[in-house]
C-alpha cells in the first residue's frame, strides 16, 4: 500500500483497533510497545508502524511518546490565572510558547457567573525540585499581567489516562465495578545516568522513528547498551516514574481528514465535606468517562472545591448526563456535595512540560533571572502534585 493511500480516518476499523489501545493501554515502560499493540489487536507490527507513522504524520495523532508520572520527578500544580480579557489571547500565547514548564494551556468559561468564573487562562505546571514554584508563578504572573493566580497541586490521582476512542458512546453512569485506587503524590530523586535515561525515554518520536527496535536509537542517544537501558526504564515502573506509552490524538482542533476527535473539555468542580475528599474523590474516579480526577484544593476563589476532575465528549447535553449521573452517585452514597460547577474548555494547546533542573538553569539565564533566587529558600516546602 503506498504512503498516499493508507487510511488515516480515526473511523477506519483498523485505526480504531490500534487508537483503542495505543491511546491509554499500554501502562508502564514498555520494551517492545509497537509489539504490544499488535499483539493485543491482531495485526501485524508492520501494519502498527504503518498506521501510526501515517496518522502522525497526518496530524490525526499529534505525538507518540512514552510519558512520565512527572508528579513523582517535579512538583506539579493546576494553575488558575485571572487575567483581563484584552490580555487573554497574548497570555496564552506566551505560557505556551515561552514556558517550557507549563504543559497544556487552555482558557475556561463558566455558562454563568460563578466564583471563579473570572479565572479564564488555565496552566498545567511542573518545576523541577529545589525550585519555587510560587515564586515561578509570580513572575509569569507579572509577565503576562494577571493580577492573580490559584495554585492547586494534586493531593491524591484517582483516575489518568485519556481513550478518548474507545470512550465514544459510552452510557452516563458507566462505571469500575470497585471504586478508584488512591495514588499518593511523592517526589523521587534520579542521579545524571538515569537523568539521561529518562530524557531519551520521554523524547516524543518522530514517524521515521517508529521502528521494530524501538529502543536502540534511544539507548545510543543515552550512551548506554540497550540492554542497561531497559533495565534502568524498567526500575521506574517500579519507583512509579513511568505512565504509559501513548499515541496522543488531535482531539481539540479539526483534523485534516474532517473528523473531530473530542468538542466538549470539561472540567468538572466539586465541594465535598472535608476529610472525604479521598472517598468521594475514588469513587469520581471509577466513572469510565473521567479522563482525570484529583483531589485539589480551590480556595475561597472557587468556592472551596476540593474534588476535580476532567471529561471529553462531542455532545455538550451528554457530556453534562455525565455528570448528573456521578452527582447521582454521590448522593446514593452520603457524599453531600455543598457545591459543584463546570468549566468548559476552549482555544486549548497541549506540549510535554518540561522538568529537568538544568533546563530550569538554562530558562532562569535566557530570561535574565537568577536561578539562586528562584530557588526555594529556607522553610519553603515543595509543592507536590
Amino acid at each position: 500500500m503506498s504512503v498516499a493511500t493508507i487510511p488515516v480516518e480515526i473511523a477506519d476499523p483498523i485505526n480504531h483497533r490500534i487508537l483503542a489501545i495505543s491511546e491509554d493501554q499500554l501502562q508502564g515502560f514498555q520494551a517492545d510497545p509497537l509489539g504490544e499493540i499488535a499483539r493485543q489487536t491482531g495485526l501485524s507490527v508492520e501494519t502498527i508502524i504503518e498506521r501510526i507513522q501515517a496518522m502522525l504524520r497526518a496530524g490525526v495523532i499529534r505525538r507518540v511518546r512514552q510519558t512520565l508520572l512527572a508528579t513523582n520527578l517535579a512538583q506539579g500544580a493546576l494553575v488558575a490565572w485571572e487575567v483581563p480579557q484584552e490580555r487573554l489571547d497574548a497570555a496564552f500565547d506566551d505560557l505556551f510558547a515561552n514556558d517550557p514548564f507549563s504543559g497544556h494551556v487552555v482558557t475556561r468559561s463558566t455558562d454563568a457567573a460563578t466564583p471563579g468564573s473570572t479565572y479564564k487562562l488555565w496552566t498545567t505546571l511542573k518545576i523541577p525540585a529545589g525550585y519555587s514554584m510560587p515564586r515561578h508563578c509570580e513572575y509569569l504572573a507579572q509577565r503576562i499581567g494577571a493580577g492573580h493566580f490559584r495554585l492547586m497541586p494534586a493531593k491524591k490521582l484517582f483516575a489518568l489516562g485519556v481513550g478518548h476512542t474507545r470512550r465514544r458512546g459510552m452510557e452516563p453512569g458507566s462505571k469500575a465495578e470497585v471504586p478508584a485506587e488512591a495514588t499518593d503524590v511523592a517526589m523521587v530523586t534520579l542521579n545524571d545516568l538515569e537523568w539521561r535515561i529518562l530524557e531519551a525515554v520521554k523524547r516524543e518520536f518522530k514517524p521515521e522513528e517508529l521502528v521494530r527496535d524501538l529502543w536502540a536509537a534511544r539507548a545510543a542517544e543515552a550512551g548506554v547498551p540497550v540492554k542497561t537501558f531497559l533495565e534502568v526504564a524498567a526500575d521506574f515502573n517500579e519507583r512509579r516514574i513511568i505512565g504509559r506509552f501513548s499515541t496522543f490524538l488531535e482531539h481539540v482542533k479539526t483534523l485534516a481528514t474532517g473528523e473531530k476527535v473530542t468538542k466538549f473539555n470539561a472540567l468538572f468542580h466539586w465541594a465535598v465535606p472535608p476529610g472525604r475528599e479521598i472517598e468521594a474523590g475514588r469513587e469520581v474516579g471509577r466513572h469510565h468517562i473521567m479522563t482525570h480526577a484529583y483531589w485539589r484544593e480551590g480556595g475561597p476563589e472557587f468556592r472551596n472545591v476540593n474534588v476535580m476532575g476532567v471529561a471529553h465528549g462531542t455532545d455538550k447535553a451528554l457530556v453534562l448526563a455525565h455528570k448528573a449521573a456521578i452527582d447521582a452517585h454521590l448522593a446514593s452514597l452520603g457524599l453531600t456535595v455543598s457545591y459543584t460547577n463546570v468549566f468548559w474548555g476552549g482555544r486549548s494547546e497541549i506540549k510535554p512540560s518540561e522538568i529537568s533542573p538544568n533546563a530550569y538553569r538554562e530558562f532562569c539565564r535566557a530570561n535574565g533571572l537568577d536561578p539562586e533566587r528562584m530557588k526555594l529558600q529556607p522553610g519553603e516546602a515543595m509543592i507536590a502534585g
